[in-house]
């Protein structure tokens, strides 16, 4: 599965979905990334944002399944994913105690 099916969720893609996943590809520009992704966040309506919300939490959930495949990469992408949605809504939709997964 690609980061961008990640993020769309079966839906339309939001434009800043093509920010988020600049940033995926190459961490490095993320520091210079969050202002800009969060200025253009906090132009959405109300249901884009949620939209936004649950896409940043499928990568959340994705980076957890995946974590054993690519430990690296799931990281990086959990922790893009975590520091928008802190930035952006102000705390964790799903805060990640370790769970049992078995």
């Amino acid at each position: 599965m690609k980061y961008r099916d990640v993020l769309e969720g079966g839906r339309d893609p939001l434009e800043i979905y093509d920010d988020i996943l600049a940033v995926l590809d190459d961490i490095q520009l993320f520091p210079g990334s969050i202002e800009p992704i969060y200025r253009k966040a906090m132009t959405f309506s109300e249901e884009d944002l949620d939209r936004l919300r649950f896409a940043l939490l499928r990568l959340q959930v994705f980076s957890d399944i995946n974590r054993t495949m690519d430990m690296e990469q799931a990281q990086k992408i959990k922790y893009i994913s975590q520091v928008l949605e802190k930035i952006i809504f102000g705390s964790l939709l799903m805060e990640h105690e370790e769970l049992d997964h078995g």
